[in-house]
């Protein structure tokens, strides 16, 4: 069994580490929703410390996201508030063991994992006519 988890680890850390700059993004929206649904499902448990971590390690992606924003663009400037916002009902809802906010949190990451996953789709495309 430790095997088969230290080639897991191993297959992981090698995916984070061939990933495009795209491609990671889209892999921390889906740690930052998958914490999110541990910690839901943590709480519902009445496991407070190991809701507490899973919640942490999602508001720490929202920190990342926010700290790597270029706010040379505009989306930049209209992503902050946003990962900020997902950030603060993260907080209220580790806090206060608020299952709603937790939902809210993780139905706005998905609306902007699902929307970065087709903008991916998109300029992938258009790199494709375009080397055609």
């Amino acid at each position: 069994m430790r095997n088969a988890s230290y080639t897991a680890e191993a297959y992981k850390r090698q995916q984070v580490m061939t990933a495009s700059p795209e491609m990671l993004t889209l892999m921390l929206y889906n740690g930052a929703i998958r914490f999110i649904n541990e910690g839901i499902k943590c709480v519902d448990a009445k496991d407070c410390v190991k809701s507490n971590k899973a919640l942490l390690k999602a508001q720490n992606i929202l920190i990342e996201f926010m700290s790597t924003l270029n706010m040379d663009y505009e989306i930049a400037h209209q992503l902050y508030p946003i990962y900020n916002y997902v950030y603060r009902i993260l907080i209220e809802g580790n806090m206060k063991n608020d299952v709603n906010k937790l939902n809210e949190a993780r139905e706005l990451l998905t609306e902007l994992r699902d929307t970065w996953h087709q903008a991916m789709k998109k300029a992938q495309q258009e790199k494709n006519t375009v080397n055609e």
